[in-house]
């Protein structure tokens, strides 16, 4: 299972329609909610439906050390 977190940036398995396939993961809980990188379109889903669709992480947040 790939490992994501708030703020990464992941590649779906299907483009959106706008032509780009960068997503960035605005919330994480018991639903992800991304954000497309091209047209700002957002959309929310089951983390078990997002887990599926999930090609790869193609950029790690920046974590905060406190």
């Amino acid at each position: 299972m790939e490992e994501y977190a708030l703020n990464d940036i992941v590649e779906m398995k299907k483009p959106h329609p706008c032509g780009v396939n960068r997503w960035q993961i605005i919330r994480v809980g018991a639903d992800i909610k991304i954000e497309c990188t091209g047209c700002g379109h957002i959309v929310m889903m089951s983390r078990y439906d997002f887990n599926k669709r999930l090609k790869k992480v193609l950029e790690r947040a920046e974590q905060e050390e406190n």
